[in-house]
């Protein structure tokens, strides 16, 4: 299970990687093990502010469809693209080409209220 150190976890097991004020979002190694080969991704937010807990689109996998949870509140700058055709690359690199969304932090000491890499695994059972 890949849990990289230099991101923040939120329970609902999105990740957040920050950069400045703005931020990159995406599911966890362990969320998309747990849907399984996912097969699209509908996120239509670009320009919206969301709220920390709201949902700001939705994943589905070949059994199941679930909420992706917005960790922090921001206006969402970016839809990843590239998820349009390959929405199976957050299965093979979900800390990298398989980021979700990036955004604008409304306040960066937001990240402090999610998880480090060692209290995620803690949260697994690691």
């Amino acid at each position: 299970m890949n849990i990289p150190q230099n991101l923040r976890y939120s329970d609902d097991h999105e990740w957040l990687r920050i950069e400045g004020d703005e931020a990159y979002i995406g599911i966890t190694d362990f969320a998309q093990h747990e849907l399984g080969d996912i097969v699209y991704v509908d996120v239509d937010c670009e320009g919206e502010k969301i709220e920390a807990g709201e949902a700001f689109g939705s994943i589905e996998a070949v059994k199941t469809v679930s909420d992706l949870l917005m960790p922090v509140a921001g206006t969402v700058l970016e839809i990843n693209a590239a998820l349009e055709d390959n929405a199976a690359c957050i299965n093979s690199d979900p800390y990298g080409e398989g980021w979700i969304i990036k955004i604008k932090m409304d306040n960066t000491s937001d990240a402090d209220n999610l998880k480090d890499a060692d209290a995620y695994k803690a949260m697994l059972g690691l």
